[in-house]
Order: structure tokens, then C-alpha cells, then sequence
């Protein structure tokens, strides 16, 4: 049964193009079920995020990959020849290559991102849910979620931050050992300092303060984190608490000076004091980096770590490739494993049709009172003729085309050796 993948992503499509294709997620089985009943797979599985949407299918030999693209476009109401400008689609070796590489965070915006897996099971399990998937999809995303833990364990694609947020909140964890016995003040409300809020408490940080122009807005990000609210009035009274500064405002002017900094520390009693500035205009004076047990990273020191880092993860990838072919040959030898446990299954069903058959024919003849003999004779002989007569027919054919290779495996099949010997 083949495979299909039918995708639009943020290397494909603009974001106009992507919101039109995305599923909701209280839509999803719903269009699981509608694709597979009426649109062309027999199998499958929908990935969708904000940089994604991706249909995992299993068909008939007869479907191509334009009959689901035509069954997204309807879906959506989109016109078909506009999202097919946008549209990719692989199949077999190809769909198989892709959606490990997806898994493994090698096709990310971000690459080596972790998220994406995590997206990638959810989507599993929502077609699990909907009884969308059988054993073709199945056995491919199990596969896939094992290359991508590989991945992850075998190389070093996801150990280097590549955002600002992330690279900040790694610089901390290198510089406190034990991060989770520290205070973080973060600096206004906006998405970066949200992402690093977020790495913060996923690293188990064990107080976080957020300090904003307006209270409102930091108010919610506290109570999204478990955190506390002030404004940045309020940061003189409440710097010396922080082990951690983390500052991305829109100021044009220095949020922090270096006098500050000197009187916190003082209060702090010389215990060191991160502070990173992501901010462009800076929000804390460089005369700060001046003051001692105060160490001053801005935007420029994290974007060469960054350029570091993405080096590194490319050169993981790399390694990672190699791991993702090995999970494609295995996934294929287990496809042609399984097709071969099915035809021996199907084998020894037909057998014992024959052989029930045969059984209960010798039955009724001992109720009619032949003799045992009489009947085991008769049994043996129908046995035979059966199982014999399939394998006759193949070889008379075989026999009457010349088909000298066909007769040579049939000889291997059924075990006929004295042919062979008197050739």
C-alpha cells in the first residue's frame, strides 16, 4: 500500500497561504475521517502547525498525490490551483525520508528544534483517537519516533541554543549551577522575554519577577508562570533579589544604570549578578560590565554564541541524516518482514481450509461405515491432490513458456532436488 505526503510549510508558503490550510484541533478527527472515508486514503495521519500542515496518507495503488491535494483544497474552500503552487508531495522512500526528517527537527524553521516531535505524536495520537491509522501508518511513525530519539541521543542537534530567548536562559544555567535555586528579573512583557519566562520555568527556576511599563501586561505573564508583577518604577527596590536580569524593552533609554547595579550588589553581599541585555537601544549601560560580581552579556555576545551554535547543529545534522537513511533501510526490511509474515499466514489459512475440508469429507464417510482403512486412503489421496494442485498448475505453465528460473525457484520452494542434481 503506498505512501503519500501532501505538505505546505514556511519554506513553500507565506503565512496567508499556510493560516488557510491549518486544521483547528477540535476540527481534526473530522477531517481524518472525512479524508479517509471519502478522500482518497485509506490511512492517515495530519500534522498542523504554525509553520506546517502536512497530510501522512496510505492509498490505493490507483491514488496520486493531486487527488489529496484536491481533497485538502476542498476541505478549506481554497481554490486548487492556488494551493497547488505552494504544495509539495513525496512518496514511498521519499514521504518515508520526510516525515523522519520532520520528527528529527532536520526541516524546522529553527533546525533541531524540539517541539516539533512532541507535534508529530500528538497528531499520532488524535488519528489513533479517530481510528484513522492502521497497520501501513503505524508501523512508519513508529519507526519515525524511534530515528528521531536516536537523533536526539546520538548527536548534538538540539544542545545548542539558536534563539536569542533560549541562548539567554542557557548562558544563566551555565553560570548558576543550580539555576532552580534562583531569582530571575525579567524586563518588560513582550515575545521574547515571554519565550525566555518559559525556559526559565521549564528549566525550574524557583522565582521569577516581571517588571513592565505597565502593570497590566506583566500581570498576565506572571499569572500565565506562577511569577510576580511590578513596574519598572519598582525595579530599584527589587534588583538585589535577582540572580538573574534579563532585560528586552523598547526604551530609548537605559532602564538600568551602572549606580544601580553597584547597590545591589552591595545589598547582595557580592554574590554575582547575571544581567543580559537583549535589548536594541540597550536597556543597562555598558559601564555596567565595570561594576565587580556584575556580569554584562548583550544581544552582540549571544548572536556570536548563536553563529557557534548553529555551525554546531549543522554539523549534527549531518550525522543525523545518516542516522535518518539507516531508520528507512530498517523501516523497509520490517515492511517486507511483515509482507512476508502475511503471505505465510495466508498460506498455512489455506492449508488448514484444505485440510478441514478433507477432515470432515473422511468423517461422514466412517459415519457411513466405511472402513478406516477405506477412509484414511481417501483422506491422504485428497490431501494430496489439493495442496499438489496449485503448485502443478505453476509448473505446466512454467514448463510450457521456457521459463527456466521460475522452474528452478519452484524446484527450491518444494524441496525437489534430484532435478537439480541430474542436470
Amino acid at each position: 500500500m503506498p505512501l503519500i505526503t501532501v505538505g505546505v510549510n514556511h519554506k513553500t508558503a507565506p503565512v496567508s497561504i499556510r493560516e488557510k490550510v491549518s486544521f483547528a484541533p477540535e476540527k481534526m478527527v473530522d477531517a481524518l475521517q472525512s479524508i479517509v472515508s471519502g478522500g482518497g486514503a485509506t490511512e492517515a495521519v495530519i500534522v498542523s502547525t504554525c509553520n506546517r500542515t502536512e497530510l501522512y496518507c496510505a492509498v490505493d495503488d490507483d491514488i496520486q498525490e493531486a487527488q489529496i491535494i484536491r481533497w485538502l483544497s476542498d476541505y478549506h474552500h481554497i481554490s486548487h490551483e492556488e494551493l497547488s503552487k505552494f504544495c509539495y508531495a513525496h512518496r514511498e522512500d521519499e514521504s518515508v525520508r520526510h516525515i523522519m526528517r520532520v520528527a528529527a527537527g532536520l526541516d524546522s524553521l529553527i533546525l533541531g528544534e524540539p517541539q516539533i516531535l512532541g507535534q508529530v505524536k500528538s497528531a499520532y495520537a488524535v488519528s489513533q483517537e479517530g481510528q484513522c491509522i492502521g497497520g501501513e501508518l503505524q508501523g512508519l511513525f513508529q519507526q519515525t519516533f524511534s530515528v528521531a530519539k536516536r537523533v536526539r541521543t546520538d548527536t548534538a542537534i538540539g544542545e545548542n541554543p539558536v534563539s536569542i530567548a533560549f541562548a539567554a536562559v542557557s548562558l544563566a544555567q551555565r553560570i548558576f549551577a543550580d539555576v532552580k535555586n534562583s531569582t530571575a528579573l525579567l524586563i518588560g512583557a513582550g515575545q521574547t522575554i515571554e519565550l525566555v519566562a518559559r525556559h526559565l520555568k521549564e528549566a525550574g527556576i524557583k522565582r521569577i519577577i516581571v517588571a513592565n511599563r505597565t502593570l497590566e501586561r506583566a500581570q498576565v505573564l506572571a499569572d500565565e508562570l506562577g511569577a510576580e508583577a511590578i513596574l519598572l518604577g519598582e525595579i530599584t527596590d527589587h534588583l538585589y533579589l535577582a540572580d538573574i536580569t534579563i532585560s528586552s524593552t523598547a526604551s530609548q533609554l537605559p532602564i538600568i544604570g551602572k549606580g544601580m547595579v553597584q547597590r545591589a550588589s552591595s545589598q547582595r553581599r557580592r554574590k554575582p549578578m547575571l544581567l543580559v541585555d537583549i535589548a536594541v537601544p540597550r536597556d543597562i549601560e555598558p559601564e555596567v560590565q565595570d561594576v565587580e560580581d556584575a556580569y554584562l552579556y548583550t544581544v552582540d555576545d549571544l548572536h556570536s554564541v548563536i553563529e557557534e551554535n548553529v555551525k554546531a547543529r549543522q554539523d549534527a545534522a549531518q550525522a543525523a541524516e545518516l542516522i535518518i537513511e539507516q531508520g528507512i533501510s530498517d523501516y523497509k526490511r520490517k515492511q517486507e518482514s511483515r509482507k512476508v509474515s502475511d503471505l505465510i499466514v495466508s498460506y498455512r489459512a489455506q492449508a488448514e481450509t484444505i485440510k478441514q475440508s478433507e477432515l470432515e469429507r473422511a468423517l461422514k464417510s466412517l459415519e457411513a461405515g466405511q472402513s478406516p482403512e477405506q477412509v484414511v486412503n481417501k483422506l491422504a489421496h485428497g490431501l494430496m491432490n489439493k495442496l499438489i494442485h496449485n503448485p502443478t498448475q505453476f509448473l505446466r505453465q512454467s514448463g510450457a513458456e521456457g521459463d527456466q528460473q521460475a522452474l528452478d525457484v519452484a524446484s527450491d520452494i518444494l524441496g525437489i532436488t534430484d532435478i537439480k542434481e541430474s542436470k
